[in-house]
């Protein structure tokens, strides 16, 4: 049986990607700008979705967990990579990169299943408007969301506890901001080939999967929308289908980067990129892009700013 020299190793040690110069200093007080976007824009939708009895429905609770997934998936990274710049060192045990992977992959795996939910949602309300109280009950809404949950901490905790428990010799050294897949199978002194294959096929099975059922319930979707007889419901159809797919593509398209690129020479700075992008950038545009084209949204803010304002002047 062939062995290695191995160690187990007590720390990893994150490069990241900020270094001590003025404009990466200005790039991590953006960050943490885009951080307190981010938390403050999605518990806002979240407050909004529970105190307005105009937006208890399936849409919105949909949309509700869309935006804590998105301020996990902000809050697992951008507190230790900022911490890391404060600090020497930028150290993680075994366990925590373990645990930021496990957050990391249920957020993104389960943010990409919330997308076709979504999609299956949008589809029942305006293609058959009489069958959604009983297709999209609370009931089944719960089940959607416990399936969406229960899939994607399954396919991060097998991913995680394997990661993990390869063997790791020679450079701890992680060339990324934060513990990641890829990044981490670069450091195994085991053949991890058969298992690189495995990751990409997962990615196909959770990635493309999904997007093929919003990409069929958009295309029945915008099909439908011209028969419509009320103006106002296609401006709301066309509003919320176009806010949708702009998620769709702007989660995708960084995803599709960071787990299904072909095996070329990538060098580090651009492996980067897209984690940036899914982890900081769309989280800070999700809340933005729903509510600024969305009346419900809109107009449940000014019920709140109002009810604030009549409080203040009590």
């Amino acid at each position: 049986m062939e062995t290695h020299n191995t160690t187990s190793p007590m720390q990893f040690i994150l490069l990241g990607f900020l270094h001590h110069t003025n404009e990466h200093t200005f790039f991590l007080a953006l960050i943490w700008l885009a951080l307190v976007t981010a938390v403050s824009g999605n518990t806002l939708l979240l407050v909004l979705i529970q105190v307005d009895s105009s937006l208890h429905t399936p849409m919105y609770f949909f949309l509700g967990q869309l935006a804590f997934m998105d301020m996990c998936q902000t809050l697992t990274v951008v507190p230790k990579m900022s911490a890391d710049f404060l600090t020497p060192g930028n150290r993680i045990s075994p366990v925590g990169c373990g645990v930021q992977i496990f957050l990391s992959l249920t957020m993104g795996g389960a943010e990409c299943l919330l997308l076709a939910v979504m999609a299956y949602d949008r589809y029942v309300a305006i293609c058959n408007p009489l069958q959604y109280p009983i297709l999209l009950s609370r009931r089944a809404c719960m089940g959607l969301a416990a399936g969406v949950w229960i899939g994607a901490a399954a396919d991060a905790l097998m991913h995680s506890v394997y990661t993990m428990h390869l063997p790791y010799c020679g450079s701890k050294d992680i060339e990324q901001f934060f513990c990641e897949i890829q990044s981490l199978l670069k450091l195994s002194c085991s053949d991890t080939s058969q298992y690189e294959t495995l990751v990409i096929v997962i990615a196909i099975v959770v990635l493309l999967m999904p997007a093929s059922i919003i990409l069929a319930s958009y295309t029945r979707i915008l099909s439908m929308v011209p028969r419509m007889k009320s103006t106002k419901g296609k401006q709301k159809a066309r509003a919320t289908c176009s806010s949708h797919l702009t998620v769709v593509g702007l989660f995708y398209g960084s995803g599709v980067f960071m787990y299904m690129k072909p095996n070329d020479p990538h060098s580090p700075e651009q492996d980067k990129i897209a984690p940036v992008f899914y982890i900081i950038v769309t989280p800070v545009l999700n809340p933005l892009i729903y509510s600024l084209r969305n009346r419900d949204v809109l107009g449940a803010l000014r019920k709140l700013v109002g009810k604030y304002r009549v409080l203040q002047q009590n």
